[in-house]
């Protein structure tokens, strides 16, 4: 495989045949690679810095102090990667998995979604001052990115208009994944596993990605001929996707480069056309650090395929699809089980019955 492509944005989408060209390059790499990089400015490759610092520092503190800071309301919080049920996790260390603390909607205790029980809204227990300010900085930096990418990839799949992708994603369900993988340990004690997170899919629209120089991810690009699993489907599953079979690419890491790969809604809103792309990540000699952004549609939309060729009456309800998909990855969450035990999914019901459609 050639080296993957990067590219750089341009500060504002206007259309013009450039734009076009740029956005066709793009899907082209998705749909050949399965994952493209984008050059940063400074001042957003100090945002990746600081966020990643800030990581680091929260990572290293006692495990007691970390576990304090968990929402029983959302998904956000300190956590233990490894209550998947549908991605191979593995992992070596002190907990003997990587460690992961999410970052999802920032949404006030006395929001009136909160206040009604809306399924996974509440606000994010910030271990610190410091720690929400790096995180929302990049947070922002990224969402910024993300708005930019999708205009240029609209473009790129030949749609009406530029805004048809972020149209869907305004006041989206953006969230982060910070990530520390321990060192892999030494000595054929047992057998040990061979990654820190096994292969899957993600459930969200567009993923950036963030490694230290470490690095440690690797992606399968698309087989020719090769099903994709709809991952949004009860009934289907991308957990240990084509795990040891070739081809997979390692991404060496390159500082100050954000990684951009289709995740499963953008799978589902090309009828395929863009698959989403299976990755893992390995462990190695020494830990390692990693942010996920996830840019996302509105909680509370109702999705329907895009291109012309797709059956636009399916309907895929994006504050459900989270929901599941996060229930599912995490069933012993104290989320999951308030979730459960208040009946917060008799709220997805009534979204659904009324949808916010785009």
């Amino acid at each position: 495989m050639a080296a993957l492509r990067t590219f750089r944005l341009p500060e504002t989408v206007r259309g013009t045949s450039s734009d076009r060209a740029l956005g066709r390059d793009m899907v082209d790499a998705w749909r050949s690679d399965g994952l493209f990089q984008i050059a940063t400015s400074p001042v957003q490759a100090q945002r990746i810095i600081t966020a990643t610092t800030a990581g680091r520092l929260f990572f290293s503190l006692p495990v007691e102090y970390k576990a304090r800071h968990v929402s029983d309301l959302s998904y956000s919080g300190y956590g233990i990667f490894g209550e998947a049920a549908d991605a191979g996790v593995a992992g070596v260390g002190e907990t003997g998995r990587p460690e992961i603390f999410t970052v999802c909607k920032d949404v006030p205790a006395g929001d009136a979604r909160v206040r009604e029980r809306w399924p996974c809204h509440g606000p994010v227990p910030w271990p610190d001052c410091e720690y929400r300010l790096a995180m929302r900085a990049f947070m922002d930096m990224a969402g910024a990115v993300g708005d930019t990418l999708l205009r240029l990839v609209a473009l790129g799949l030949g749609l009406p208009a530029p805004d048809e992708l972020t149209r869907l994603t305004h006041d989206g369900w953006h969230h982060l994944r910070v990530l520390r993988f321990s060192a892999e340990e030494e000595g054929p004690v047992t057998r040990r596993p061979a990654h820190g997170i096994g292969a899957h899919t993600d459930y969200g629209l567009l993923i950036i990605a963030v490694q230290d120089e470490v690095g440690g991810l690797s992606i399968r690009p698309p087989v020719q001929g090769e099903r994709r699993p709809r991952n949004w489907l009860e009934s289907e599953s991308t957990a240990g996707l084509y795990e040891d079979d070739a081809p997979w690419i390692r991404i060496p890491p390159v500082p100050g480069v954000l990684s951009v790969y289709p995740g499963d809604v953008m799978q589902f809103l090309t009828g395929g056309y863009i698959l989403s792309t299976p990755h893992k990540v390995a462990l190695a000699g020494t830990e390692h650090h990693a942010l996920a952004y996830y840019h996302e549609p509105a909680f509370e939309t109702t999705l329907r395929p895009l291109l012309d060729d797709a059956d636009r009456q399916e309907g895929l309800h994006y504050g459900t699809h989270f929901t599941t998909m996060m229930m599912r990855r995490h069933p012993e969450r104290a989320a999951t089980r308030r979730i459960l035990g208040d009946g917060r999914l008799d709220v997805l019901d009534r979204l659904r019955a009324a949808p916010l459609s785009r």
